[in-house]
């Protein structure tokens, strides 16, 4: 009888559709947390998120595709069917090259699929990113690595990395 209940309770555990806010950094315990978020991020850490660093333009980019762009060495962003530059030109030579071979389309969180293309798709109707939350990021952050993007507490901007010095973007 024990089993039999053991296995139904695992069975209706992992067939119903799980919807989850992923939040990292942090104990659950220790975020303000929102049901208006797919991802969120530990509240005043010295981290930021690391945009891809790409050495051609994507195909057929998504507005709203973030990158490093090896080649001018700025941060963009695809909108309105174009590039547009969120940094100056930066410095790349910090970045570590990736040897591995690309293998899949990338993962989507919030949906089962998506037109868009990239390494991570958050795709929803009624939720958004929330971009760490670092504290005066020039001074926490010790060692910015090359396409870093973040939300600055103190100037209450976003600040993206070029390797070279922190952009701020209101």
């Amino acid at each position: 009888m024990k089993l039999s209940i053991t296995i139904l309770l695992f069975t209706i555990f992992f067939t119903n559709k799980i919807n989850a806010q992923l939040i990292i950094g942090t104990d659950i315990n220790n975020i303000t947390s929102t049901t208006s978020s797919l991802i969120q991020f530990q509240d005043n850490s010295s981290k930021g998120i690391i945009l891809p660093a790409n050495t051609k333009t994507p195909t057929s980019p998504t507005n709203g595709t973030f990158l490093y762009d090896q080649t001018d060495q700025k941060v963009k962003m695809y909108e309105n069917n174009s590039w547009v530059n969120l940094s100056d030109t930066g410095d790349n030579s910090s970045l570590v090259k990736n040897v591995s071979n690309d293998n899949g389309d990338g993962i989507i969180l919030g949906a089962n699929n998506s037109s868009a293309k990239g390494v991570l798709v958050l795709e929803s109707s009624d939720k958004a990113l929330v971009l760490p939350r670092v504290n005066d990021p020039v001074t926490t952050v010790i060692s910015p690595y090359p396409g870093m993007i973040c939300y600055d507490t103190t100037s209450k901007t976003i600040a993206i990395f070029d390797g070279k010095k922190w952009n701020f973007w209101k």
